[in-house]
């Protein structure tokens, strides 16, 4: 007889689908301004950038410096 479903008195385990998704990334947006530094430049620089949550769950914004171009990112700790 094959297995259908789960067990009777555990939780359905949660599907993904894209509505959970966009939902997900629509909380996400947000933006963060402050120091940056830039290893490139060697200097902390002001910027605004967008928040974003990496694998492990650690908020990071991530901007460009206004001075050379290069990526900045700077770690904001746990969501």
């Amino acid at each position: 007889m094959p297995c259908v479903g789960t067990p009777a008195g555990f939780p359905d385990p949660p599907v993904a689908t894209t509505e959970n998704q966009l939902g997900k990334e629509a909380v996400m947006a947000e933006t963060w301004s402050g120091e940056f530094y830039c290893v490139k430049c060697k200097a902390k620089r002001e910027a605004s950038g967008e928040v974003k949550v990496n694998d492990k769950g650690t908020r990071m914004a991530k901007a460009v410096c206004p001075e050379c171009g290069t990526n900045l990112n700077r770690i904001l700790g746990k969501a």
